[in-house]
C-alpha cells in the first residue's frame, strides 16, 4: 500500500472517529498534556504547535497549558503556496487575535509576528506506528524542518485510530521522539 493510499484510509477512519466522539469529548482528551511529558519539555523552552482541522487531534488546550507555564508559543507561518514553513510567534492561545488565514487555509501568525525557533515541537499526523514513525500530509514540511533543525523535540498528536502496524519510510522521514493519543504515551524513542 502507498503512502497516499495509507493517507486516504486514515483520514477516513480518523474522520469517523472524530465524528462519533462527543464535542465535549473531543476537546476533553488533550485538554492538559500527561505528567510524564513534562520531562520532555525543558524550563522556558519555545513551544511549537499547530492549528488543528477539526479531525486532528486538538492543541488549543495544550497551546493555553503552556502559555500559562511561561513558554513561549510558537505556529507555522508560510508567505506563500510551495514556501518553507517557518514559525512565528503566537501570543492570544485564547481567542487567536493575532493569526490570519495563511496560503494553505490554516491559521497562522501575523506577517509582522516575529520568527521564532521551537525547542519541542507537537506535529500533526495522519498516521503513526509504535515505534514513532509518522505519516503526514503529504508536503514534507515538518520532515523538511526537522531536518533542518535535529536537536528539536518533536511529539505527536494523534488519535488512537491512527495507530497502524507498519509505514513505508523513506530517507527523509524523521521520526518523532514521542507520541500522545487519549489513551497512552508512546516513546520517547532513543
Amino acid at each position: 500500500m502507498t503512502k497516499d493510499d495509507l493517507r486516504k484510509d486514515l483520514r477516513i477512519a480518523r474522520r469517523d472517529h472524530v465524528t462519533a466522539l462527543p464535542a465535549s469529548m473531543r476537546t476533553l482528551v488533550f485538554m492538559r498534556p500527561p505528567a510524564p511529558l513534562g520531562a520532555l519539555v525543558p524550563e522556558g523552552a519555545t513551544i511549537g504547535l499547530y492549528h488543528a482541522n477539526p479531525y486532528e487531534a486538538p492543541t488549543a488546550a495544550y497551546a493555553r497549558h503552556f502559555f500559562e507555564q511561561g513558554h513561549e508559543l510558537a505556529l507555522p507561518r508560510f508567505a506563500g503556496r510551495g514556501e518553507a514553513m517557518r514559525f512565528a510567534r503566537f501570543i492570544d492561545p485564547f481567542d487567536d487575535s493575532d493569526l490570519e488565514k495563511g496560503p494553505y487555509g490554516q491559521p497562522q501568525p501575523l506577517a509582522d509576528a516575529p520568527l521564532v525557533q521551537p525547542q519541542v515541537l507537537f506535529v500533526p499526523l495522519v498516521g503513526f506506528t509504535s515505534q514513532g514513525a509518522r505519516l503526514g500530509q503529504g508536503g514534507g514540511h515538518y520532515d523538511r524542518w526537522l531536518a533542518d533543525h535535529p536537536d528539536t523535540v518533536a511529539i505527536g498528536l494523534a488519535w488512537d485510530c491512527q495507530l497502524i502496524d507498519a509505514l513505508p519510510v523513506e530517507p527523509h522521514d524523521i521520526p518523532l521522539t514521542a507520541i500522545i493519543t487519549p489513551t497512552r504515551i508512546y516513546g520517547p524513542f532513543a
